[in-house]
């Protein structure tokens, strides 16, 4: 199996909900549920690959409270090396609603401050090498995206292939951010973007065509994957070729981190051999049973995700 690393944003995620309908200014509404757990994209990738007992690295940092020190134990020996920022841990209050959408509010806190330096206080290109990493979180990661173009030139060094899933801009989808997001992707070799992202960055509706216009603008042999949710994924091989994965019919309890469980689901299929094809199925059933269980549960193996 080819090494898997991800690396961007981990933090603090509340989640209260369903909401409906949205509370008036000054009033007070109960909820059902609440749930502290760790979050972020990286975050929720790398607890996905652990439940599914996948061999990972992560690259993250954590702030200087006792917020930072609680992520960490989630992680165990995995964020032993996790740099400490004299910052406030980043804190997601995400509010549900009753169709399974959420909203979120989250601070600033320690995500910008997150580097280069502090990958690389963590990840060992020659470990690495022939491998995947995962890099998420663009739009959160400021003084890591300032280094992206020695990030890109560390990772070719060591051929290890970049899967880009940026999530969503803060701005939204501006000229400059899809401009900064089809730079990315033309260091990158996998994208891994929901249909509402790739459509925006491609300025298409139709989500096969989207994908086929952001892969023009990545390397050779570069694959585009687009998340659609219930309709299941799409992806565009080297050569244009398009499969599809159906997602199976669940009852949604929480689909926060969807994206992510997916992201972690297929790249270690893919990583351990998989085609695109079986690697997408395995994907959306992954992310499908994590969506409908409470407390949230994965396939315990590839194995099983594959059956």
């Amino acid at each position: 199996m080819k090494p898997l690393a991800v690396i961007g944003n981990v933090n603090v995620d509340l989640i209260m909900g369903p909401a409906a309908p949205w509370p008036q200014p000054g009033t007070e509404i109960i909820v059902d549920h609440d749930e502290l757990r760790a979050g972020g994209s990286a975050g929720n990738t790398a607890l996905a690959w652990l439940a599914l007992g996948t061999p990972f690295e992560i690259a993250a940092s954590i702030g200087s409270d006792r917020f930072g020190a609680w992520l960490a134990e989630n992680f165990g020996e995995h964020a032993s090396n996790w740099p400490v920022h004299g910052e406030s841990t980043t804190l997601s209050v995400g509010i549900t609603h009753p169709d399974g959408e959420r909203t979120f509010f989250t601070t600033r806190g320690h995500l910008p401050l997150f580097s280069l330096e502090d990958v690389f206080a963590v990840l060992d290109g020659p470990r690495l090498a022939g491998g995947i990493a995962l890099l998420c979180g663009s739009f959160l990661t400021d003084k890591l995206v300032e280094d992206y173009d020695r990030f890109f030139d560390w990772a070719d060094r060591h051929d290890i292939a970049v899967a880009l899933d940026t999530g969503w801009p803060l701005a939204g989808w501006t000229k400059t951010n899809k401009r900064a997001a089809r730079g990315w992707l033309s260091r990158c070799r996998i994208a891994l973007f929901n249909e509402v992202e790739t459509t925006n960055l491609a300025e298409v509706s139709d989500p096969s065509e989207a994908a086929s216009i952001l892969r023009r603008g990545m390397p050779a042999g570069a694959i585009v994957v687009v998340k659609s949710g219930p309709n299941g994924a799409i992806a565009l091989d080297a050569d244009g070729k398009v499969f599809r994965a159906e997602a199976p019919a669940v009852t949604v309890i929480d689909t926060i981190g969807a994206g992510d469980v997916f992201n972690a689901a297929f790249l270690a299929a893919f990583a351990a051999g998989n085609g695109l094809e079986e690697s997408l199925a395995v994907g959306t059933r992954v992310a499908s049973r994590a969506i409908s269980t409470n407390p949230r549960r994965y396939a315990p193996t590839l194995q099983e995700a594959r059956a």
